[in-house]
């Protein structure tokens, strides 16, 4: 008895689920098992399917399917003699891994061994490629021909197993690859893996090919649009992701704003899948990509190339000359050069004049850049609209990219800026309002400088030519943030770049070379959101960022600047937040610019650049970084406040508690008593802000703020804590008041003078008054002088200082000279003072005493290190009580206040004692007399000064502070004036005199002064 046994492959059913009224197809493919005691011819059996187009089948819970059948096939053949076997695979097809790991048939020759009951029997031969390295342990001996032929025999147990190669051989170990013929599981390879590193002490990685399957467009891409790349493979892994190589590159993907990763896209038959969808594809994205599958020391991998139909990223136009000079010429040819990286892609390229489609162009190759070159012939007829070029590169999808360049012109009778040469560089006649553009750098640097003509004036040259490693370093950090190589390695190396490339030696380039840094810390702070950086990043970003505020940041304007710094900041917080940090560590890290702290636990107290941070908190880990350096740059219209030297940014990580509260202590740096301002970053207003954050306590050396969120904080404080438009709007226009007062008060002294000064005491008095006059008129002339510190340097500013210090002690000293000598005639009225010993002590009191104590001040804060003045302000400094200064002139000034005060009242109890007890008439008349005392001597004594002590003692929240304010303010601005007023109007003789000149002079005698100057006074008014 003979059996035949026929196993055919039936392949791609097509099964009709008529039960759930599904109309999708599925495809299957089943085997089918011909048994018979007679011999049958295979082409027999297949004609029975020829003729059948439709089968009824059942699954396993018996529910009935018809089906279609496709293709049928003969895969294997068994021939079956008693218990002799003889089965063989068919053409292309080889024995299964169940047929190989149970029966030890594992080639393509006949299998000798019952194997017709295993399904599947042969399946269809794959190509599978194992790569390999097998490095030896420390503790192992070199490898030799043995480790070679161990390694051969541990892989020859693969099903399909057709070579080994040894690629790259080294006295530690060797590189290999291994082609199999058929799939298998990872599991045996796995096993294998494991059997040689057990039999050579050796550790070994292997990756495959040809086990994944991979899905991609066929054709190119078009630029910027969206593509989908997708791996599927039939086990469970560990783990997958996907690279992308070019020649000598390789990067790995990440997440960014190009590459979106999936992993949650297999299926019950693919149990592992992972696809990677590319947004706005451009050149840079062309190139072979592969995704891998990890499963123990095994990694699957599949390839794939993807071509992109691209389109000039950056196209770059530049003519010459840089300016159309038709003043002199009818028409002017310019060449026009229109640059563009080099690519595989073949473009057809045009171009264009004034919107008119001229000659197709063909390049010439320069380096890594392709060149097209042309001429435009530019017109020098008037026209209002530019004249421009326009270059158009087409792809082979027909898309197109064009690039546009207005050529100047300076037309006939126009105004225009000359041609210049500045620091070797030729800037060609320009028409008024163009800004010319010059593309060429210094060695090393890359982009442009630019320069603007207005009316016939050149402006500065704002120079964008970087470096070329900074401009390598922002390239790596841009594809990082696309998700092109984003791994730890490459983040650590971008800020290494930068790091080595922050020392910015060239002042005309180092604004340029701190914006393309400022822009990698923006690119990487972006990237980091996607990527989780470790803190092994912190030492050279920090160092990176701290260099980049060594230097002032000059040749731009200040907008630009806020901007930058804005930026800056935004940054390097974004960074600190999002950069991971072990707990366990927890590193700080200081440098000259940036103070990086954290702190986890229960409570968290840091300090950082001496300011104090506390949080409490239970969980979650507290960064934070003090930025020196930087407050100057901020943009800050918040009230009229100058900033503090430090802002500070703190973060909360891992932790969601939105009602944290954080106290920071800041030491003041003002020179005087100021209001303090507790104040955020609003990154979105790009400003200041007080939302949120209270100050809770402020004294002469500390501010403490208490916040309930968490960002950059810092404090502002007040440029004077009587700021107020109204009263500088007074101080202005008082002081110009009295300033004339002054003028006329002097010029009137000078007239009179011989008249009024005809006793002792009249003297006395008269020069006292004239004396206060001049040093009130210098003081206020140096007031005003000072009156806008920002737009004086620091040596017109310690000039103002020690001229308004000097003037005003001067004033008061004379004004001392003057009570004393007052309170000394009504005491001792038999005893006058003669005028020598007078004018004598007077001018060592008034003259050479201020130029002592204003002299030894400055002195004394020079020897002992301290501020003598303060350059926000242009005045003397106040620290605290008694230290400061600005005691140089409170107590001295004190000094004479208190001494008038006496005096005065002297003179009222003297008033008071000559007076007629009796009868209200008389004490009317004395009431009157106090109160012209009062009115008369207040200015020249300089009472309303004790005003000002008032305000030191008051507190800032009092109601009476205003009202102190505008009393100081309203009282001593327009002192000239009230001298005026007190020292020469309400003087009968004064008055007398000038009317008498006044009529003289209109009455036309020329003798009449000395007439009217005859008369003889015998007791002063």
């Amino acid at each position: 008895m003979c059996s035949r046994v026929f196993i055919f492959l039936i392949g791609a059913l097509h099964i009709y689920y008529q039960v759930l009224a599904n109309t999708q197809d599925n495809v299957y493919i089943a085997e089918l098992m011909v048994e018979s005691n007679v011999t049958l011819d295979v082409l027999t059996v297949l004609s029975v399917f020829n003729t059948t187009t439709d089968l009824q089948v059942s699954n396993s819970s018996q529910t009935s399917h018809k089906v279609t059948i496709l293709l049928s096939k003969v895969v294997a053949e068994c021939l079956i003699i008693a218990d002799q076997t003889s089965c063989n695979c068919s053409v292309g097809y080889i024995w299964s891994n169940e047929v190989c790991y149970a029966s030890g048939c594992c080639r393509e020759t006949t299998c000798k061994k019952n194997v017709s009951h295993i399904a599947p029997l042969c399946v269809a031969k794959a190509k599978v490629h194992i790569n390999g390295s097998v490095t030896l342990l420390p503790t192992t001996a070199t490898w030799s021909s043995t480790s070679n032929s161990k390694l051969i025999q541990c892989f020859e147990g693969l099903n399909g197993f057709q070579y080994l190669n040894i690629t790259d051989s080294r006295s530690n170990g060797v590189d290999f690859e291994v082609a199999v013929s058929v799939k298998f599981l990872t599991d045996k390879l796995q096993s294998i893996v494991t059997e040689v590193e057990q039999h050579l002490s050796a550790f070994v990685l292997v990756d495959t090919l040809g086990m994944v399957t991979i899905k991609a467009p066929g054709t190119a891409v078009e630029y910027l649009n969206k593509t989908v790349l997708k791996c599927t493979f039939e086990e469970t892994t560990d783990s997958a992701g996907w690279n992308m190589s070019k020649p000598h590159e390789r990067f790995e993907l990440n997440n960014g704003t190009v590459v979106k990763l999936d992993g949650n896209c297999s299926t019950q038959q693919d149990k592992s899948c992972v696809a990677v969808t590319l947004l706005n594809v451009t050149g840079i994205w062309e190139g072979t990509y592969e995704c891998g599958f990890m499963k123990g020391s095994v990694r699957h991998t599949a390839k794939t190339n993807l071509r992109v139909a691209v389109l000039p990223d950056e196209i770059t136009l530049k003519i010459n000359p840089l300016t159309a000079d038709c003043s002199e010429n009818s028409n002017v040819d310019i060449e026009v050069t229109a640059t563009i990286p080099k690519s595989t892609e073949h473009y057809e390229v045009s171009w264009s004049f004034m919107g008119k489609r001229e000659s197709k162009l063909h390049n010439t190759s320069v380096n890594d850049a392709v060149v097209y070159t042309f001429k435009a012939p530019v017109s020098c007829i008037k026209i209002t609209e530019a004249q421009y070029v326009n270059v158009t590169f087409e792809n082979s999808l027909s898309q197109s990219k064009s690039a546009r360049l207005d050529i100047p012109v300076i037309y006939k009778g126009e105004t225009f800026c000359s041609e210049e040469e500045l620091n070797g560089e030729i800037w060609p006649k320009a028409p008024s309002g163009d800004t010319v553009i010059n593309r060429t750098c210094a060695a090393g640097r890359v982009g442009y400088k630019s320069r603007t003509c207005q009316g016939t004036t050149w402006q500065p040259v704002f120079s964008y030519c970087v470096s070329q490693e900074l401009n390598r370093v922002f390239n790596e950090a841009d594809s990082f943030k696309m998700g092109l190589g984003a791994t730890q390695e490459v983040a650590m190396n971008i800020f290494e770049g930068l790091k080595n490339n922050s020392e910015f030696d060239s002042d005309s380039d180092a604004t340029a070379d701190i914006s393309i840094s400022i822009n990698v810390l923006s690119v990487m702070a972006i990237g980091s959101e996607n990527v989780a950086l470790q803190d092994e990043v912190f030492p050279d970003f920090v160092s990176a960022a701290s260099n980049m505020l060594n230097k002032t940041w000059s040749g731009i304007n200040s907008s630009i600047v806020h901007g930058m710094s804005s930026d800056y900041l935004q940054s390097v917080e974004g960074l600190v937040k999002n950069i991971r940090v072990s707990k366990s560590s927890a590193p700080s890290i200081t440098s000259q610019n940036l103070d990086l702290k954290f702190c986890s636990g229960d409570g968290c107290n840091v300090s950082t650049f001496d300011i104090s941070v506390s949080l409490n908190k239970t969980t979650g880990l507290v960064k934070t970084v003090a930025v020196k350096n930087l407050m100057d740059k901020l943009r800050n219209n918040f009230k009229e406040t100058v900033p503090t030297s430090i802002v500070l940014s703190a973060t909360l990580e891992g932790n969601s508690n939105s009602s944290l509260g954080i106290t920071l202590d800041f030491p003041n740096e003002q020179l005087k008593p100021t209001q303090a301002y507790c104040v955020f970053w609003n990154t979105v207003e790009r400003d200041w802000s007080d939302t949120g954050c209270t100050v809770k306590s402020s004294g002469s050396d500390r501010t403490r703020c208490e916040c309930n969120h968490l960002t950059s904080f810092s404090v502002l404080m007040a440029k004077d804590d009587i700021s107020d438009p109204v009263l500088d709007t007074i101080t202005t226009v008082g002081l110009c008041v009295s300033v004339c007062s002054l003028l006329i008060f002097l010029i009137i002294e000078s007239l009179v003078w011989s008249a009024v000064v005809k006793t002792n005491l009249s003297h006395f008095r008269h020069t006292a008054i004239v004396n206060i006059a001049v040093f009130l008129l210098l003081a206020d002339c140096s007031f005003l002088a000072s009156s806008s510190p920002e737009n004086l340097s620091d040596s017109w500013c310690l000039v103002l200082t020690v001229c308004k210090h000097l003037f005003f002690l001067a004033m008061f000293s004379w004004m001392l000279c003057m009570s004393v000598m007052l309170v000394h005639q009504l005491i001792f009225v038999f005893s006058p003072l003669r005028k020598r010993v007078f004018m004598f002590l007077s001018s060592i009191v008034g003259y050479v005493c201020p130029i002592l104590i204003v002299g030894s001040s400055y002195v004394y804060s020079k020897y002992t290190n301290k501020h003598y003045y303060d350059k926000n302000t242009c005045w003397l400094v106040y620290e605290r009580l008694l230290e400061g200064s600005v005691h140089a002139f409170l107590l001295p000034v004190g000094t004479v206040i208190l001494t008038n005060l006496f005096s005065m009242v002297v003179v009222i109890l003297t008033l008071m004692k000559t007076s007629v007890p009796d009868g209200k008439t008389d004490e009317k008349e004395t009431v009157k007399s106090i109160l012209k005392v009062v009115i008369f001597l207040t200015p020249v004594f300089g009472v309303t000064w004790v005003i000002g002590f008032f305000l030191l003692i008051l507190d800032r929240n009092s109601p009476l502070l205003k009202i102190a304010n505008y009393s100081f303010v309203i009282l001593n601005s327009f002192q000239g004036l009230f001298l005026l007023i007190t020292g020469c109007f309400a003087e009968q003789k004064v008055r007398e005199e000038l009317f008498r000149i006044i009529m003289a002079k209109s009455k036309g005698k020329s003798n009449s002064t000395k007439n009217l100057t005859s008369t003889t006074y015998t007791k002063d008014k």
